[in-house]
């Protein structure tokens, strides 16, 4: 019997929630799997999984094989990983985190490329504005639109990020064009809630670098750059984005920059992965092609823009 194929099997059903969607997930049939979970109970002569016409669930036994199962599977993924990596070998499944404003971006087409160059490894990405703990969730890779704090995390920069604070031109009559980041405080402020500061925001003296904190708030609060933006153009507030988001609007007179002058710029885009002793070679395949990507990609926008 090939026992980490029956231990695969199994898990797949348990993780999927039933034979059917397992079968989906992996592509062999579900008499397949149910076969390969039965001939595993036999060998072990325990009952894994006690099964129903609508839904499967654990035994006792059952959940302490899946617990050692699933530990001793990571480990010899990892074993795997570190033994293509000496031979520079890049294979298997590479899990992605990235923010839904990246991937609906022209940065996203970064992604449909790279999977593009290499069928070989399979791109799991997932989109979501919110910061994800990449040990904890299973990630290989975080692609982040920040100032970068976290050190538990090896990352590298992929381009310089600005961002803007714009709001519409009807807001800035109302309000007046505001001369000093503390100004913004008796202004109403669109909150997009995925920010690391969401009430109080750090601007830079343009003669001395010192730091400028401001408290702001709003009527409206959302978690999505996107629906900031459009929440900006309604003249809810000002609005502080990515600026590839607003630069249209700007461009068209639809929203006003507010404030240029004091903007800090140590934001980037980064891709940070955990730190690890022998990094798979997907992993650095992926991080290497995406520093290539964007270096050839925004110099020619900024030659353009130039």
């Amino acid at each position: 019997m090939d026992t980490l194929t029956h231990m695969r099997a199994f898990i797949a059903v348990v993780e999927n929630e039933g034979f059917s969607a397992a079968a989906r997930k992996t592509g062999r049939s579900k008499a397949l799997l149910s076969k390969y979970v039965r001939e595993l109970e036999d060998d072990l002569g325990v009952l894994l999984i006690n099964r129903t016409t609508r839904q499967i669930a654990l035994t006792a036994a059952g959940e302490v094989y899946l617990a050692r199962a699933s530990a001793l599977l990571a480990d010899l993924d990892r074993l795997n990983d570190e033994a293509r990596a000496a031979t520079g070998e890049a294979r298997g499944t590479l899990r992605v985190s990235a923010a839904r404003t990246f991937g609906d971006a022209e940065f996203g087409l970064c992604l449909i490329e790279f999977a593009r160059l290499h069928p070989e490894i399979r791109l799991e990405v997932h989109l979501d504005d919110n910061f994800v703990n990449l040990l904890e969730e299973g990630f290989d890779v975080a692609i982040r639109m920040t100032r970068l704090d976290d050190s538990s995390m090896i990352a590298r920069r992929l381009t310089s990020l600005d961002f803007a604070i714009c709001a519409t031109p009807e807001l800035v009559k109302k309000y007046g064009m505001p001369q000093h980041p503390q100004d913004l405080a008796q202004w109403p402020i669109v909150i997009d809630s995925n920010a690391r500061s969401l009430y109080n925001w750090t601007f830079r003296d343009p003669a001395t670098g010192a730091p400028i904190p401001v408290n702001v708030s709003g009527q409206f609060t959302v978690n999505s750059p996107v629906s900031v933006r459009m929440a900006a153009l309604a003249g809810l507030g000002a609005a502080l984005e990515p600026e590839f988001i607003v630069r249209d609007d700007i461009a068209a007179g639809h929203l006003v920059r507010l404030l240029a002058d004091y903007m800090p710029s140590e934001a980037g885009i980064y891709a940070v992965f955990p730190h690890r002793r022998h990094l798979p070679a997907r992993t650095r395949l992926f991080v290497d092609f995406l520093a290539t990507w964007f270096r050839q990609n925004c110099a020619e926008k900024q030659g353009q823009a130039a």
